[in-house]
Order: C-alpha cells, then sequence, then structure tokens
C-alpha cells in the first residue's frame, strides 16, 4: 500500500486566524479552512458584450477535505479552479489560500507562491518532452529553490517512488504511457510538499482501470493530510469525494457532502456525462 510519510509536515501551514465569514458558503471558517473564495465575480470582454464567467462566487474548504467541482462544460469549473490557483485573477471579490490573499499578487511573487504552495494537476500531463521524468519532477524544486541542489534528484526519485515510477524514472514522457504520464505529473505536484493539490480534469485522458488507480492515490494523498480540489466529468468519481460543489452558470447550485458514498442532504450534483477515449 501507498504511503506518504512526507506528506504530514506541511499540512498545518497556515495559523488558521482569519475570521472572515462567508455566509453564501458552506463551509464558513471554523479555523481549518485552507481556501477561501468571498463574493468573486469574473467578467470576459466579447464581441458580443461582457460575459460573466462566475457570479459572486463563495466558497471555503477545509483542510483535508477531498472536494469534486462539477458541472456542464462552459459552467465555470475550470475558471473557478483558475482563480484558486492564481492562474486567472479575479474581476471582483477576495481569494485567500492558506492565509494568503492571492488576488493582491502582482505576477512574480504570484508563481512562486504557487510553486511552493499549490500543486497542480492537468488533464493533459503538461510533462516537458525534452526532459526525463525524474527532471520533470525536480523542476519545481529547482524553480521555487526549494531543498538543496544536491537533495532535488533524491527528492524526485522518492516522490516517483510513491507512484510506483521509480523504474522509469530516466525515461522521457513519450516513452512511457499515458497512465504513467499522469503518475509523473502527480509526483512533480508533490515536489514541494505543498498543502493543496488542484486538479483539472485529471482522469479524462485515462481508461478506466487507470483512472481509479489515480483517484485511489488522490484518497491516499488526502488521508495523510493534503486538500485537493478537483475538476471532474466522472459520475462515479464524484460520489466518492467527501464533498461535491456543483457549477451552472457561473453559480454554485449545489454544495453536498458525501456519506459512504451517498449524497448528503444538500442539492445533489449534476455531473454532464462523457465518452473520453482512453
Amino acid at each position: 500500500m501507498l504511503f506518504l510519510p512526507f506528506l504530514r509536515r506541511r499540512t498545518r501551514i497556515g495559523n488558521g486566524t482569519d475570521d472572515r465569514s462567508f455566509p453564501n458558503g458552506k463551509n464558513s471558517d471554523n479555523g481549518r479552512a485552507l481556501i477561501h473564495v468571498d463574493n468573486v465575480v469574473k467578467a470576459y470582454e466579447t464581441p458580443a458584450g461582457k460575459f460573466l464567467a462566475l457570479r459572486g462566487i463563495n466558497l471555503a474548504i477545509d483542510r483535508g477535505e477531498f472536494v469534486a467541482v462539477v458541472g456542464k462544460s462552459g459552467s465555470g469549473k475550470s475558471t473557478l479552479i483558475n482563480m484558486i490557483t492564481g492562474i486567472d485573477r479575479p474581476t471582483a471579490g477576495e481569494i485567500h489560500i492558506n492565509g494568503m490573499a492571492i488576488h493582491k499578487l502582482e505576477e512574480g511573487p504570484m508563481a512562486v507562491w504557487r510553486g511552493k504552495n499549490v500543486g497542480v494537476i492537468f488533464q493533459f500531463f503538461q510533462l516537458l518532452p525534452m526532459l526525463t521524468c525524474v527532471e520533470n519532477v525536480m523542476l519545481p524544486m529547482d524553480f521555487c529553490h526549494m531543498y538543496k541542489p544536491s537533495e532535488r534528484r533524491e527528492r524526485a526519485l522518492y516522490l516517483l517512488d510513491l507512484v510506483e515510477m521509480a523504474d522509469q524514472a530516466d525515461k522521457l514522457p513519450s516513452e512511457v504511457s499515458g497512465g504513467q504520464q499522469q503518475r509523473a505529473a502527480i509526483a512533480r505536484a508533490l515536489a514541494n510538499d505543498p498543502p493543496l493539490l488542484v486538479a483539472d480534469e485529471p482522469t479524462g485522458n485515462l481508461d478506466s482501470k487507470t483512472a481509479d488507480a489515480v483517484f485511489q492515490l488522490f484518497q491516499r494523498m488526502v488521508d495523510q493530510g493534503k486538500t485537493i480540489v478537483m475538476v471532474t466529468h466522472d459520475a462515479e468519481l464524484a460520489k466518492r469525494v467527501t464533498r461535491t460543489v456543483t457549477i451552472a452558470d457561473g453559480e454554485i447550485i449545489g454544495d453536498g457532502l458525501h456519506l459512504d458514498g451517498e449524497a448528503g442532504e444538500t442539492s445533489p450534483a449534476v455531473v454532464e456525462e462523457e465518452h473520453i477515449a482512453a
């Protein structure tokens, strides 16, 4: 069984003293919240006029939660994820992650903050093709100057071993399977031991068996204290997380906990079914 002992070190980062309340969100601050999204609006200018991708989103996510964000294509799921990771910025509202007001950060400090505090996992892996798997895992450490240079390869190999990829460490991404590339991408997301992992359709390009293995890996990370926010179209996977947030037309229309695989008393998740080729 995969065990992640190193994950325990930084799950206590943040003093939990931000006492903002979020009356329209499920988990108002209780001293454990890692993510605060407060009345966030995102507007884009289009030839047809202003388009509101997010309409006053309020959301708080506790440390150690495994949250699925679901909804139809174009509902605002990925836009919300981009707000949380700092890849995009809100038109209005505030976002606090682990005590940091990220909506106020300039681009340079934002990139450094993201590298240390958020591990991002993409649907299409985003591994650099000219680097080996182990070199890809080392990149975040190099960029953020985390760990001693002499320790980085050893740590990267350790992480690849945790995701059962140690024997593929010196291969290029093109030389391993899609499932193996996603495992390497997960190891890369863990490189700097961030408290938060954000995954945008992480199983969308994987066959069902590999997708299940990746999901079980996520579950073990949560068991070790990580917080995971995952966008998914997979209805079965969405039932297996601890909480589901449903978005439609830029608004949260459902937010419920799952008990023993069943939805709680709040609005049920509505997941768009898609058949994605492996």
